[in-house]
């Protein structure tokens, strides 16, 4: 077993209240909708009107320029509206739910490179692949040159991934293995160090085993990459949660893809904090109605650090933070607001803690600089086309939100995807 010895990395506190329940309830909400990451753009097909009743699993779109990959019904329900932007871009399909049935995919061929592709393009699971460098979900006949399953996540507040397999092991196993036919080489199976290894039996071959420790950014998937097969533009990474990986082995069992998955409600505007079965697109109104506090409240999809206000439950995210509104204060006066904020970007202090943002396993200071002045070819060197922007939101919780290195990090991977990107 390898073990990815970073920097002790930090554990930012968020107040939130104690959990009701270790167990998990299913929570089904009666609205959901389908739509693209944050910062991801998709042209889509529709396969479906409003008005119409699909089953849970039937696919309601696929992609423009790859139509074998499609989006389906995250619940039985009737769809409720299709907002597309110009170019026929995704904005949102909202379902109400009703009372139908489960697509079963034929799952038989799903016994080599080319099945099992098939089979996850078709079922709705492949946008759940997350590629870097530059991220969204890999082109349809991408091999990677490793895949990494997240089985562990150390933001705030988030859910251990190892409850989400619990009583599902049989299923993790056959969803690794269906991963193995999909690159040529390694599935590295992240998780938190000092536990018990979660598949003895498949250790050797594609499928390695490797532990981190169990402070934040180490359970981050771009520093992991970095610190087992960093991306490149000619060598693409995956990332992939672990519970979609035991949903994967479901559906090569049975030809049902599980829609439900594990998340968890917390932050300082609840009474309680929540851990949930819920569709992905849940409402999250509807999650946190009866657990929020009296008063004005901000929902976020995803953690404190890197989630975004959010109606919907977003693909990837298994936590929802709420927390209270803040009361609007009036702007001040220009000639004050000139005289204490300076048009330039506030210097970047080096420190300890900015250092432990990034685990110390990137040059931290040399990293900032380089995406803070756009030099981009040194940003590579020093390995930015291994992260995203959720891998910055430690560092910029550390810089007290001034530097903005997510964005300045999403703006030098769009420049150099459209330089590289064939003409």
């Amino acid at each position: 077993m390898r073990v990815l010895r970073f920097g002790s990395g930090l554990n930012p506190s968020f107040p939130s209240p104690p959990l009701r329940d270790l167990e998990p309830a299913e929570f089904i909400t009666q609205e959901a909708a389908i739509r693209a990451s944050s910062g991801q753009t998709l042209r889509i097909d529709t396969l479906v009107r409003e008005d119409d009743v699909v089953a849970q699993g039937a696919p309601v779109a696929c992609l423009r320029d790859a139509p074998e990959v499609q989006f389906v019904a995250p619940m039985s329900g009737r769809i409720a509206r299709i907002s597309l932007q110009p170019g026929r871009k995704l904005s949102e399909i909202v379902m109400f739910r009703e009372e139908g049935d489960v697509v079963r995919h034929k799952c038989s061929g799903a016994t080599d490179q080319t099945g099992v592709r098939r089979l996850m393009q078709t079922s709705g699971i492949w946008p759940l692949l997350r590629r870097r460098p530059f991220g969204g979900m890999p082109r349809p006949d991408e091999r990677p040159t490793a895949i990494l399953v997240m089985a562990l996540d150390t933001r705030p507040h988030a859910p251990d991934p190892r409850q989400a397999l619990e009583g599902r092991e049989a299923s993790f196993e056959r969803g690794l293995l269906a991963l193995t036919l999909l690159s040529d080489g390694p599935v590295f199976v992240c998780q938190a160090s000092g536990r018990a290894s979660l598949q003895h039996g498949l250790i050797g071959g594609k499928i390695r085993m490797v532990e981190c420790t169990d402070r934040h950014p180490h359970g981050s998937a771009g520093l992991c990459s970095h610190g087992l097969a960093p991306a490149t533009i000619e060598t693409p990474v995956w990332d992939i949660h672990a519970e979609d990986v035991a949903a994967l082995g479901d559906l090569v069992m049975t030809g049902i893809l599980p829609m439900t998955r594990l998340v968890q409600i917390a932050g300082r505007g609840l009474k309680e904090s929540r851990l949930v079965r819920t569709q992905p697109g849940a409402d999250l109104r509807e999650l946190t109605q009866r657990a929020a506090a009296p008063g004005a409240h901000t929902l976020m999809s995803g953690s404190p650090l890197d989630g975004h206000e959010a109606h919907w439950l977003a693909p990837r995210h298994r936590q929802v933070t709420v927390l209270p509104r803040d009361p609007l204060r009036a702007s001040p006066h220009w000639f004050i607001a000139a005289l204490t904020r300076s048009s330039l970007p506030k210097p970047v202090i080096p420190t300890a803690a900015l250092r432990q943002a990034f685990g110390a396993s990137l040059p931290a200071v040399a990293l900032v600089r380089a995406l803070s002045s756009g030099d981009d070819e040194m940003a590579m060197k020093l390995g930015a086309l291994s992260l995203l922007e959720e891998d910055m939101g430690l560092a910029d919780y550390v810089l007290g939100g001034d530097a903005h290195l997510a964005v300045l990090l999403r703006r030098m991977l769009d420049r150099v995807q459209t330089e590289f990107s064939p003409r």
